[in-house]
C-alpha cells in the first residue's frame, strides 16, 4: 500500500493497474512478457517522455526529524517484512508472540533534475513479492544505517526496495506522470516519491540496541544503480537520542556521505 496523494491509500494491482492505450508512459513490453535476447527494450515514442540531461534525487531532512518514533510489533504482524529482509538477524528465532523494536521513519525524495528517474531494472526483470502484493523494481532505493555516534560504526541497518516508485505530488507547474503500478514506476523532475513511516520496511529493527545517541543514515539510489547528475546530496544524516522507549530526532540534514 502506497500513498499516492493526500492520504489516500491504494493498492498495486498488477491485473488492474490503470491500463490505458493512450498513456505514453506505460513500458513496451506486457508485464509478464519476458522479450527475446536479441530484442532490445524501447518505450512507445512521446514527445513528452523524451530524456534530456539527468535525474537528480535529494532526500527531504525536515520530513524524516518531524516524524521519526519507536513502535513495538509483535512478530507475527511483521511476517511479510520478515520475508523482505527488513528485520535484523535475531528475528529469524523470534515466536509470533515476541515483540520487535522498530525505528520508524518517512522519506521524502524529490526529483530535482532534468530527466525522469526511471528503475534500474527493465520492467520483465522485476520481481514479484505474493506477501505484499507488489513488484520490486529495483534491489534497493534506500538504504538505512544507523551509526554509534562517537565511533561511526554500524550497529543496526534495514532497506527499502523501490516497490511503488512513483510521483505522489508535483511543486506548482509541474505534473504527476508516473503512478504506483506493476506496468511503469518511475519519478519526474520537480516531483516528490513520499513514503509515510507507518507502512512496511519504513524502519530499521533496533530489537537489540541499547539507549544512547545514535546517527540515522538514510542513503537514497545506494550503489549509484541509476545515473544521476548529482550524488553528493543523496544523504540525510539525523541525531538519534533512544531512551530505550522513544527516540527524539534532531539536527537533520542532508549530507555527502
Amino acid at each position: 500500500m502506497r500513498n499516492v496523494g493526500g492520504d489516500i491509500m491504494v493498492g498495486d494491482d498488477p491485473y488492474d493497474p490503470y491500463k490505458s492505450l493512450t498513456n505514453p508512459y506505460y513500458n513496451y513490453y506486457d508485464a509478464y512478457f519476458r522479450p527475446r535476447t536479441r530484442t532490445q527494450e524501447r518505450e512507445r515514442p512521446s514527445s513528452n517522455s523524451v530524456q534530456h540531461g539527468l535525474p537528480d534525487l535529494v532526500p527531504d531532512p525536515h520530513y524524516v526529524q518531524i516524524s521519526t518514533y519507536v513502535q513495538r510489533s509483535a512478530m507475527y504482524n511483521l511476517r511479510c517484512a520478515a520475508e523482505e529482509n527488513c528485520l535484523s538477524s535475531s528475528a529469524a528465532s523470534a515466536q509470533d508472540y515476541d515483540t520487535r523494536v522498530l525505528l520508524r521513519f518517512p522519506g521524502r525524495i524529490k526529483n530535482q533534475g532534468s530527466a525522469d528517474f526511471r528503475p534500474s531494472r527493465p520492467r520483465y526483470a522485476w520481481q514479484w513479492h505474493a506477501c505484499h502484493h507488489h513488484f520490486h523494481s529495483m534491489d534497493e532505493f534506500c538504504h538505512y544505517e544507523l551509526l554509534d555516534a562517537s565511533t561511526q560504526a554500524r550497529v543496526a541497518e534495514g532497506h527499502k526496495a523501490s516497490f511503488c516508485l512513483e510521483d505522489t505530488s508535483c511543486d506548482p507547474g509541474y505534473y504527476r506522470r508516473y503512478a504506483c503500478t506493476s506496468h511503469t514506476q518511475g519519478l519526474s523532475p520537480g516531483c516528490y516519491d513520499t513514503y509515510n513511516a507507518d507502512i512496511d520496511c519504513q524502519w530499521i529493527d533496533i530489537t537489540d540496541i541499547r539507549p544512547g545517541k545514535y546517527i540515522l543514515k538514510m542513503t537514497v539510489n545506494p550503489g549509484f544503480q541509476v545515473p544521476e547528475s548529482d550524488f553528493s546530496n543523496n544523504v540525510v544524516r539525523c541525531d538519534i537520542q533512544y531512551t530505550g522507549n522513544y527516540a527524539h530526532a534532531s539536527g537533520c540534514h542532508v549530507s555527502q556521505y
